[in-house]
């Protein structure tokens, strides 16, 4: 098999991962209820902070270690930009889409914010992917199947995010296609963003730290302001907390063995 085949299959996989995460949404006929809403709510949110440690800011600060004791540099500064961006796009997007309505000061939804902030963690993952498999290419020897593990381990993770995001939206959108399609739209972003991690390999990989903290700075953003608040609207108080709890727990050893 062709080093080329294998990497066109690794990244099949890692959208195919995507895709069946959201699928789950047809397992539910009826409305979500309060209850279980909180529980998926706070299961995405520890998945999404979990993910932002282990596969977003530990990388973006292992790749910074040329920069000595200002390694964080990038992760910090990531992170405040990809707040800052989410909330930009929170005063400025909705002027732009509803310039025709009678409110265009009207906030971004938070069905909005939570794809938004999903898109933007999948374009790093999707470049790692990339220049992992770019940089096989190049080396030869065997290099594409180190490559292709990482890349697995990228779409085994792909499953229960997606399925844990399109969820909430299914309870904001009341329609299960179109949390589906949104899930399968957001994890589109991973194969396009591997292949331009493929072709510009060597040139994006000194801002993969950057764009790695910046996921993270987004997605933690949105898990404070929009996720966590609304889990906690169930009467069974501690539910949201030991959701959270597990999906962090589920996404470590995710990250950690597949990593």
């Amino acid at each position: 098999m062709s080093d080329i085949l294998i990497a066109v299959l690794g990244i099949s996989f890692m959208f195919l991962m995507s895709v069946l995460g959201g699928s789950i949404v047809f397992l539910f006929k009826k409305d979500i209820k309060e209850k279980t809403n909180s529980i998926f709510l706070g299961f995405a949110s520890g998945i999404m902070i979990a993910s932002s440690i282990w596969s977003l800011l530990l990388p973006a600060m292992e790749q910074s270690s040329s920069l000595g004791a200002f390694s964080f540099l990038p992760s910090a500064v990531g992170i405040i930009l990809g707040t800052l961006f989410l909330v930009v796009m929170d005063k400025v997007l909705p002027k732009l889409l509803n310039r025709k309505t009678k409110n265009p000061q009207k906030s971004m939804s938070s069905t909005s914010k939570l794809f938004l902030a999903v898109t933007i963690h999948n374009i790093p993952e999707g470049l790692a992917a990339g220049i992992a498999f770019g940089n096989a290419l190049l080396l030869g020897g065997g290099a594409v199947y180190s490559a292709l593990w990482f890349v697995i381990g990228i779409g085994i993770q792909n499953f229960p995010e997606s399925s844990a995001i399109s969820l909430p939206l299914k309870e904001k959108l009341k329609s299960n296609k179109k949390a589906f399609l949104y899930s399968v739209l957001s994890g589109a972003v991973e194969p396009v963003m591997a292949v331009l991690g493929i072709l510009i390999s060597t040139a994006l990989s000194s801002l993969m730290p950057w764009l790695l903290a910046f996921a993270a700075g987004s997605m933690l953003f949105v898990v404070a302001e929009e996720m966590i608040p609304e889990a906690k609207y169930s009467e069974e108080s501690h539910i949201a907390g030991w959701s959270l709890i597990f999906g962090f727990v589920v996404m470590m050893i995710l990250d950690v063995a597949f990593g």
